[in-house]
């Protein structure tokens, strides 16, 4: 099991979303989050007005995929995320230890789904 972070542009969120449910992917958790990388302070367009600063707008997807998804969800996020310019954000790939259903009290790869 893995929870894969991905960090993305808040205009890529619909077209990441797309690429995700086609892969088979329909579990995940969006947040709204400041950051910046090595674009520091660069001005960016977001809904329509021009934002400047240390902190830019993000998008943080998180999804609990089972070992057999990994690699599906990596390469939808990176088709939905991608402009090739600077600020297209990150993919991050951590062990899962331990996943456990709220309502059955299923655990691991069951509760994931």
């Amino acid at each position: 099991m893995k929870l894969i972070i991905a960090i993305i542009q808040p205009y890529k969120l619909e077209e990441v979303k797309e690429e995700l449910y086609r892969a088979g992917i329909n579990l995940l958790t969006v947040s709204e989050v400041l950051g910046h990388g090595r674009q520091k302070g660069v001005a960016e367009v977001y809904r329509g007005s021009k934002e400047t600063g240390n902190l830019l707008r993000k998008i943080r997807l998180e999804i609990a995929v089972n070992d057999d998804f990994v690699e599906p969800t990596i390469k939808a996020i990176e088709k939905g995320a991608k402009t090739g310019e600077t600020g297209d954000g990150k993919i991050f790939v951590l062990d899962l230890k331990e996943c456990i259903r709220i309502r059955t009290k299923e655990r691991g790869s069951v509760a994931i789904g």
